[in-house]
């Protein structure tokens, strides 16, 4: 069996996980419940959210599955910082990484992940809001840390769909 599998803190990596089952026809499954129902190195794609640029409930789904492709959804334009996951997550280069625009919500935010973000609002933030010639991918990420928001699109799955419809072609087999 083949399958998706999230972490997601805020809702955004989530729903970009489902939206993807959905149009590639595959079940989605949160990395608790996958590791209750998936067998071990079952092929995946796996989504999760960027803190640091560590992609959240990687190493826990590499101990346990094949992963095929990896989504990090972070606050970053889509495309953006693929060299530095992979490098600080430490993904071979045989799994496909695509970063993905989620969104922001400080409501949804918990204790220190809370904490860590009022400061960095505080301090980059500041800095940027400050800055005289921002560019609009500047613009956008100043706008998402003063006003919060969702970023989730069909439109930046595009990668991930054509990733998927052209190894289809080739059936998945486990990489690991």
């Amino acid at each position: 069996m083949q399958a998706i599998v999230y972490t997601s803190n805020t809702g955004n990596t989530e729903k970009y996980a489902k939206t993807l089952g959905s149009q590639i026809n595959l079940p989605v499954y949160a990395l608790d419940d996958a590791k209750k129902v998936l067998e071990r190195e079952t092929p995946i794609i796996y989504f999760g959210w960027i803190m640091a640029s560590g992609v959240k409930g990687y190493k826990e789904a590499e101990k346990r599955f094949c992963i095929q492709m990896v989504c990090a959804v972070g606050m970053g334009a889509t495309g953006t910082q693929i060299e530095e996951i992979r490098n600080r997550n430490q993904i071979p280069s045989s799994i496909e990484v695509f970063t993905l625009q989620g969104g922001f919500n400080m409501e949804k935010l918990r204790g220190v992940n809370k904490l860590m973000m009022n400061m960095v609002i505080k301090t980059a933030g500041k800095a940027l809001a400050e800055k005289q010639d921002r560019t609009p991918e500047e613009d956008e990420m100043l706008d998402l840390m003063m006003n919060g928001g969702s970023r989730v699109s069909m439109e930046n799955l595009s990668g991930p769909i054509r990733w998927y419809e052209q190894r289809m072609e080739r059936k998945w087999k486990c990489l690991c």
